[in-house]
């Protein structure tokens, strides 16, 4: 049984200004996320525009993840797929090139109910070797694993996790309630993670990490340490960049914080289109003030 926790980002695909993916700028993010202490990479998520890549692109991608992780921590692939033939087919050649766990999401195509749900991740489990964390974003999809779908799962061994991303703090009490510890508790949203881990999260799917990672990191030890209080004046301090997680533009935003905080490119593939206007001052604001913040603090820090 997979025993994932710790800080996962979830790796933004870095691609050229026409689209192409710029696979040494990925080697090079991921290679940075490992260097400053993360404890998994998660490539291909839908911050890394899973939906948009063509399946030689995917392959390549976790290839690729694979070459530069070099068996330093757990190696995750997002799968994003809309009938279960397609999601079971992904999971066998994602398992294939490398891949050591699937981010499962549901269905993309349609809003399953409790049954439906169930079956689509228990589908997915026999569909593979590889451990399963499911991605519960209901804002975004429209589906929830709910505890009640969960108690539904406990039997499938190959489902190992749950990446809480409903936006309501309670729901992780809930879960240790009702399950204890089956599920390995993942926070998927950035401006929660020091209440998650208050309430017993192990683990933080990160997108902001990709920006920040020591401070993430950093942010997740104390939290883990039980040291909230040393935690609280970080994390309040990179909270709006961490707002930025919770956008539907997110991965806009996140790559731009990339390009802003070490130089990575900040391009998106189409239907996503370059920041403009105001909205791009607004990110850029945000994030110019996180880096003076975090300079500031290291300053007094030396």
């Amino acid at each position: 049984m997979a025993t994932w926790s710790g800080v996962f980002p979830a790796v933004t695909t870095k691609l050229k200004q026409d689209g192409a993916i710029d696979l040494a700028a990925t080697q090079a993010s991921i290679d940075r996320l490992i260097g400053n202490g993360v404890s998994g990479v998660i490539v291909l998520p839908m911050l890394g525009e899973n939906a948009s890549m063509r399946m030689e692109e995917k392959e390549t991608v976790i290839r690729a993840a694979r070459e530069v992780v070099a068996g330093r921590v757990p190696l995750l692939s997002g799968l994003a797929e809309i009938s279960t033939d397609a999601a079971a087919a992904s999971a066998r050649l994602f398992e294939r090139f490398g891949a050591e766990g699937l981010m499962a999401f549901p269905s993309l195509g349609y809003k399953t109910d409790p049954r439906e749900t169930a079956a689509w991740y228990k589908s997915l489990a026999a569909a593979s070797g590889l451990p399963i964390m499911i991605y519960n974003n209901p804002i975004a999809y429209g589906v929830d694993v709910t505890p009640a779908i969960l108690a539904d799962l406990a039997g499938t061994p190959g489902i190992v996790a749950i990446k809480e991303e409903t936006g309501d703090i309670r729901r992780i009490t809930d879960l240790y309630n009702a399950h204890g510890d089956r599920f390995r508790i993942f926070c998927g949203v950035d401006d929660l993670i020091l209440e998650s881990m208050a309430l017993g999260a192990i683990g933080w799917v990160s997108g902001m990490t990709n920006a920040w990672p020591r401070e993430c990191v950093e942010i997740f030890n104390l939290c883990a340490a039980g040291r909230f209080a040393d935690a609280l004046g970080l994390y309040r301090l990179m909270t709006p960049a961490f707002h930025l997680d919770t956008h539907v533009k997110l991965v806009q935003y996140i790559k731009m914080a990339e390009h802003l905080v070490y130089g990575a490119p900040e391009w998106t593939r189409a239907p996503r289109l370059p920041l403009v206007g105001a909205e791009r001052e607004m990110v850029i604001s945000v994030i110019s003030r996180t880096i003076a913040d975090l300079a500031a603090r290291e300053k007094r820090a030396a």
